[in-house]
């Protein structure tokens, strides 16, 4: 058996429109029952409509702009040491900071009631642009929980 550790590749292929990789992971991650025509129709609408309120010329940097204001960067993690469990603070990985930010702005996207998918999910980006609403909030609720664990920080493992 080898010993030598094998690199995996992650292979995401860019989206046709504009030519991002993360635009392509947002809409896998908004894609239900294999529909991905229908996932870039509602991504690429909602993406003219938040780029039109946010007056950007550039939507896709607008989006990452949106993208990186929802982004964690500590989370706690339940440790067990000596009968008691502690909420230990940790710092986020890069791709798994993404991928939170993004399934918050999608489910958040999702809870809206009585609105357009398209509607939904430009007006949630809007909000993550101007650092409010409720992806900001579960972000900062995140990172209060994670400051006010602070003291259990040395059982990082």
């Amino acid at each position: 058996m080898s010993r030598r550790k094998r690199v995996f590749k992650k292979r995401i292929a860019q989206d046709p429109v504009y030519g991002s990789e993360t635009l392509s992971k947002f809409i896998n991650k908004l894609m239900m029952h294999g529909k991905k025509t229908t996932a870039r129709k509602i991504v690429y609408n909602a993406l003219e409509k938040f780029a039109e309120k946010v007056k950007s010329a550039n939507p896709l940097e607008a989006f990452e702009q949106a993208l990186e204001n929802a982004k964690p960067s500590l989370e706690v993690k339940t440790r067990r040491i000596g009968g008691a469990n502690y909420q230990v603070p940790v710092e986020i990985p890069n791709d798994r900071r993404t991928a939170m930010a993004m399934q918050w702005i999608i489910l958040n996207s999702r809870s809206k009631p009585g609105r357009s998918m398209i509607d939904a999910l430009s007006s949630e980006l809007i909000d993550c642009f101007n650092h409010q609403g409720a992806t900001i909030k579960k972000k900062d609720d995140t990172h209060r929980m994670a400051e006010a664990n602070k003291a259990f920080a040395h059982y990082k493992w």
